[in-house]
């Protein structure tokens, strides 16, 4: 099937050349290992190779997913997939996201199976939104989001309108390897110029979002009136038009766009005298905040912070529509184990349900469908790498919805003299100050980091894990690596475990919360530790001295960076 490359002049071109200088070393990185589908399918460089993402590791990848699905769902070729794509293009290499989308298209066309191709770039969160709102089979999404502009990736949704979980990634990488001699017709993007089965979902997806999103205007007439002035950047990337509709559907009137990038964003508010900067990143599903304080400096909000943010208020806009407190035990909200326990907190005061997940948004938006088909509200969901799920009828972080919601509740806030930061320092005061701090070491070598876990999960050769941590004593052990939870009556996590990556959850006696974890896609260990205090027990200064204090005592006696020769996160 690598005979293929030829198809592709301009990644043939390199592989020839490198074959001319007999550059070994650089041909072993383009064509030693396959890149591995995983659950969140692919992300690489563009260029040569079966290591990277070209018009050929596409169509691979593409035919090993199509035959998959004509395994494991139903009506296929009646119902059909949507495909859609960012504004990524890598010139060296012939490579882009719209060419991928529609080399993916022309495999799926090739088999009779009907695509839903977008006929432009879109946010992310269109792709599940269209896979729920036509009833279809699957989505894919050609985007690298927040990685570097060289990259790309290929992200899977189900038909349930979530990213892909385990075992369909284990299914679709099987499948992948089974069908890797590229079928007739792959290369001929033609096919799908007058193909009967192509649609474009475009102008359906538009009005169907924009009329959903409505639903979660609460303050139309607050909107209409609002003296706050908002500056919004994209970053480069496809979330402008998309934010200007946004904020159309609630009466809002549209922020200032930065046509320059995101570190002008300030310069532009200042100009402007805006008081808040919305800035997506180039996909469109995540989601930044800055305001300008009292003393004309910008607070730029952590991903924990606007989740306590808008959890806040999609409860209290909810609860205001529902005076009826019983529908308070069918309602749900959602954020992974590594963010913030802010909205486990407003849970137990208020009467709702919390649920945690694993890290990542399949995770929360497979569980948010699950708990959807059982009758169950669900509110909110988010994860502190800046995603948010303010409106379930989109199954992933969405930062279209995220940004025009941020503005309402900026808007009404305005209307009490209060800003977003008097705002959250409220949510703490009423609910428990909730300070975290996260971080990373760099690794490149696996066995070091083995070793590192290992060596707490027999600390000082033990064969136990650690009591304590400097003068911090551990009440709790989860290990999500080894399905080990002692706060279960039978030790087992209730959490789904994996052996293939590193996470261990550590509970102070404090009432601190440390999880050390290894990166999917980097060589990263990560570390997200929180410290919680009761509410009215609001000393800010004391509770942050404290959560550095215990980092500390984290970073020197659990990850111990001589011994592991473990590189600090570059400030």
């Amino acid at each position: 099937p690598y005979l293929s490359v030829w198809q592709n002049p301009l990644t043939s071109e390199t592989v020839k050349q490198l074959v001319a200088e007999g550059n070994k070393e650089e041909l072993q990185k383009c064509f030693g290992a396959r890149m591995e589908f995983g659950t969140a399918g692919l992300r690489a460089a563009m260029g040569a190779g079966i290591s990277q993402m070209n018009d050929l590791t596409i169509i691979q990848t593409t035919q090993g997913f199509c035959r998959y699905l004509e395994q494991h769902v139903r009506h296929l070729k009646q119902r059909g997939v949507v495909i859609s794509y960012d504004a990524r293009a890598h010139p060296p290499s012939g490579g882009s996201s719209k060419r991928f989308a529609q080399l993916a298209a022309t495999t799926f066309v090739s088999q009779g199976i009907p695509v839903y191709l977008f006929s432009s770039i879109t946010p992310t969160p269109f792709v599940p939104y269209a896979v729920s709102h036509l009833s279809l089979c699957a989505g894919i999404m050609i985007t690298a989001s927040h990685n570097p502009k060289q990259d790309n990736g290929y992200k899977v949704y189900w038909e349930n309108g979530a990213q892909i979980i385990s075992p369909h990634d284990k299914g679709i990488s099987q499948a992948i390897e089974e069908n890797l001699e590229p079928w007739p017709q792959a290369w001929d993007v033609s096919l799908i110029d007058s193909s009967p089965l192509l649609h474009d979902p475009s102008t359906a997806i538009n009005k169907g979002y924009f009329e959903d999103l409505q639903k979660y205007c609460f303050h139309r007439h607050v909107n209409r009136e609002t003296k706050v002035k908002f500056v919004h950047t994209s970053v480069h990337g496809v979330g402008h038009d998309f934010v200007q509709s946004a904020f159309r559907a609630f009466d809002l009137r549209p922020p200032e766009a930065v046509p320059e990038q995101k570190t002008l964003s300030f310069q532009l508010a200042d100009k402007t005298q805006a008081q808040v900067i919305l800035a997506n990143d180039p996909d469109a599903d995540r989601l930044a905040v800055a305001e300008k304080q009292a003393s004309g400096e910008w607070k730029v909000f952590s991903g924990n912070e606007l989740g306590a943010l808008l959890g806040w208020w999609l409860f209290t806009s909810w609860r205001e529509k529902n005076q009826d407190r019983s529908a308070l035990k069918d309602t749900y909200m959602l954020s992974s184990t590594v963010s913030s326990k802010i909205l486990r907190a407003i849970a137990l005061k208020e009467g709702f349900h919390f649920e945690e997940t694993l890290t990542g948004f399949k995770w929360m938006g497979n569980r948010a469908k699950q708990l959807i088909d059982q009758g169950k509200n669900v509110l909110f969901a988010f994860e502190e790498a800046i995603g948010y799920m303010c409106c379930p009828f989109v199954l992933d972080k969405d930062g279209v919805s995220a940004a025009v919601i941020s503005a309402e509740l900026a808007s009404f806030l305005a209307t009490k003299e209060l800003s977003l930061s008097q705002q959250l320092k409220a949510v703490y005061e009423e609910y428990g100050y909730h300070m975290t701090k996260a971080s990373y070491f760099i690794c490149h070598d696996p066995g070091t980091i083995k070793k590192l876990f290992e060596n707490l999960r027999n600390y000082d050769g033990k064969n136990n894990y650690p009591k304590a941590c400097g003068k911090f004593g551990v009440s709790g052990i989860r290990d999500l690596t080894t399905g080990y939870d002692d706060s279960q009556p039978d030790r087992k996590a209730v959490l789904p475990t994996s052996k293939s990556s590193q996470m261990i959850t550590f509970t102070f006696a404090n009432g601190g919360v440390a999880t050390m974890r290894t990166s999917g896609t980097e060589p990263k260990i990560k570390y997200y530790a929180e410290l919680c205090a009761l509410p009215g027990n609001s000393d800010p200064e004391q509770l942050k001295k404290e959560l550095n204090e215990l980092v500390s005592a984290i970073e020197e006696h659990f990850f111990q960076p001589q011994k592991y020769d473990l590189q600090p996160k570059a400030e």
